[in-house]
Parts: C-alpha cells; structure tokens; sequence
C-alpha cells in the first residue's frame, strides 16, 4: 500500500500527498523512496509544469520517523539504507527541474520544515507551524533555509527550534499567502495554474538558473545541506 497519493488534476499540473495521517505524514523510508520514485517519473513527463505537494490529514509532515532512528541505532546496515533514502529523497526534491509548491496544511517539523522550504514555492493554512524541535538532538537541514530567508533568520531557527506559526510565516516571507484550512487547496491550485501559463521550456530554464544561484550542491549527503 503507498503512503503517497498522486493525481492529475490537469496534464500541467501534479498533486502529491503525504498520506500516512495516523503518523503525521512521518517520513519513513517507504515514504521518500515513493516520492523520490514519483518526482522521477513526473520529471520526464513532458506535459508536466508544476508539482503542488501536500499532506493528508491534520499535519503537513512531521519529520523524519523517528521510529526507524532507533532502529538504525541498532542495526548498522539499515542506518545504510535509512541514509541511501533520504540522501536520495533530498536530491529528488530539490533538483525537481520545474517549479514545486508546498500546500503547508498543518504543522510542518524538522523534516518536515525541509520539505517546504526545498519546494520553491509554499502557502499555507491558518494552522501551520514551522519548527526544527530536532535542533535539540541531532542536526538540521541548514543550505535550503538559509537559501530562502536568509542566514540571520536561518541561524535563529536552526539554533534555537523556535516555532513560527502561519503569521509570523507571511512576515518572514517564508510563505506567499496564509488561507483558512479550507481554502488551501484551491489556493494552491490557482497559484499552480498561473505557474503552468508559462511555457514549460521557460519554466525549466527559468527553475535550473534558480537552482545555479541556491548554490546547493546536488551530491551533498543529507547531512551536508
């Protein structure tokens, strides 16, 4: 059974949908491998203009499954396949070579937080929240944020895991737009469709000179951003 959901509303545009609601849309191996499957086949569609992503039930994602830590702590080749997966997810996500948008439904931690900021675009519900709680145990994901607000705000988040809720989110410029739970999607969606009025030729050319100026090196293990 996957833990993604992928629909077409429209030959331009793709919806994924973190779909394990009973875990906040943790992301297990399972989990990236099947979105880093996805975004490789949507990549050669070539009817394709943009990739909205976001997260059944009440939370966005809420990180990577701590579950499988503990199990890597004590099982040296899965800790392997654990990292051969997310180095893999990371790059499929970021490297994405057309515009990404991050629907932010609900609480978006640690992980999940990279998640949104790797998409290049993110509007959000009134219930979503911002935070790296892992910065007490473990390290965080640093270029992708930094990339996008900056490395003042970058240090203070990475730092402390203080949480920015959805208002202080439109501030920050961290999200285009903050909607009530309801509209979000539909939100998402037009700002999809003015994605997709442009050319696709346009939209690559125009994500690949973002991508050069980010100047994140795709073959950084996870652990390197």
């Amino acid at each position: 059974m996957s833990d993604l959901l992928v629909d077409r509303p429209d030959p331009a545009i793709a919806i994924l949908t973190l779909d394990r609601p009973d875990r906040k849309n943790a992301l297990s191996i399972a989990l990236r491998d099947q979105i880093a499957d996805a975004l490789d086949e949507l990549a050669a569609d070539t009817e394709l203009k943009v990739v909205v992503c976001t997260g059944a039930g009440t939370a966005f994602c809420a990180g990577f499954d701590l579950a499988e830590f503990e199990q890597g702590f004590e099982d040296p080749s899965f800790a392997d396949r654990l990292w051969a997966s997310s180095d893999r997810y990371h790059r499929a996500v970021l490297h994405f070579p057309l515009p990404t948008i991050a629907a932010v439904n609900g609480p978006a931690l640690g992980g999940g937080f990279d998640l949104a900021v790797m998409c290049d675009l993110r509007v959000a519900s009134t219930a979503a929240r911002f935070a790296h709680p892992e910065y007490a145990f473990g390290d965080v994901v640093y270029g992708p944020l930094r990339d996008l607000l900056g490395g003042a705000v970058a240090r203070e988040l990475s730092f402390t895991g203080r949480a920015v809720d959805a208002s202080e989110a439109l501030q920050l410029q961290l999200v285009s737009a903050v909607v009530e739970q309801h509209e979000l999607m539909d939100r998402a969606m037009e700002l999809a469709r003015t994605v997709a009025v442009a050319p696709r030729d346009n939209l690559l050319r125009a994500k690949a000179e973002a991508l050069r100026h980010a100047d994140l090196d795709p073959g950084l293990p996870t652990l390197g951003l």
